[in-house]
């Protein structure tokens, strides 16, 4: 910790939240979204001597997490097995927390690259471009994907409960 720029621990302890809450929505798992986010602050530190902090720093933070995800999801080992339901836990609270949980019950049943679309245009509001240059596919592609991924998305939740989501 010593060695470590002070501008750096400032931007990760800014911006760790966030990236976590980006995480757990892309993998529906919070022990895997603090690992995912615990790998891109360690890839933007090795790094963090050529990011131009002037140029969006955060930007690029989001882009390593969902590279590293989509990475991480092609190299699965042999010993982890995902889960298709959440364990069980303590009761909801309210309605809302069923809500999530049942989006991201949906949000998990969908192929990687439709989550990270669907996480980055509409609960994390970025734009067109931007989604596509993170996830390094054409403006064209996260149009048609976001359209098919949110048929998907339909056809698993159902329209009544997707228009229950836009509420949260």
């Amino acid at each position: 910790m010593a060695d470590t720029p002070a501008d750096f621990l400032e931007f990760a302890h800014a911006r760790s939240d966030q990236l976590f809450r980006t995480a757990c929505l892309l993998t529906g798992d919070r022990h895997l979204a603090e690992d995912l986010v615990q790998e891109t602050l360690a890839k933007m530190y090795r790094s963090w001597w050529r990011i131009d902090r002037t140029q969006a720093p955060v930007a690029y933070a989001h882009t390593v997490l969902v590279r590293t995800f989509t990475s991480y999801r092609r190299r699965l080992s042999a010993q982890e097995r995902p889960v298709d339901r959440f364990p069980e836990g303590a009761a909801a609270e309210a309605g809302d927390a069923d809500l999530r949980l049942t989006l991201l019950d949906g949000l998990a049943r969908l192929t990687p690259k439709d989550r990270a679309v669907l996480v980055l245009r509409y609960w994390e509001d970025r734009p067109v471009e931007e989604t596509a240059r993170m996830l390094q596919i054409s403006a064209g592609a996260v149009r048609t994907r976001s359209l098919r991924a949110l048929q998907k998305l339909r056809t698993v939740l159902g329209d009544d409960l997707l228009a229950d989501l836009e509420h949260i």
